[in-house]
């Protein structure tokens, strides 16, 4: 029986010392993985909302910039649409 219960106690040191530095790893990667999703946010910011031309600027030259910036994909088409409804009322 001694025998028994030394294996059964060495087995338990084991694995609570496995389980230990399990969660210590996790934790480490979580926090990397946090730090690093901190790092890229600022740099998915979203991009400025174009202004309205300026009164001197025709509505043709305000409309062929609003549509190169969405060829380039600053802009998404509701952008762009609610961009282009501004320039055309004014």
């Amino acid at each position: 029986m001694p025998g028994l219960l030394r294996g059964v106690a060495r087995t338990a040191v084991i694995a609570g010392t496995a389980t230990s530095v399990s969660n210590r790893v996790s934790r480490r990667q979580g926090n990397r993985w946090a730090q690093q999703s901190q790092q890229q946010a600022p740099q998915q910011a979203a991009p400025a909302p174009v202004a309205a031309p300026a009164p001197g600027v025709d509505r043709l030259t305000a409309l062929r910039e609003l549509g190169e910036l969405r060829t380039q994909g600053v802009l998404t088409e509701a952008e762009f649409a609610a961009e282009k409804a501004k320039i055309l009322a004014s």
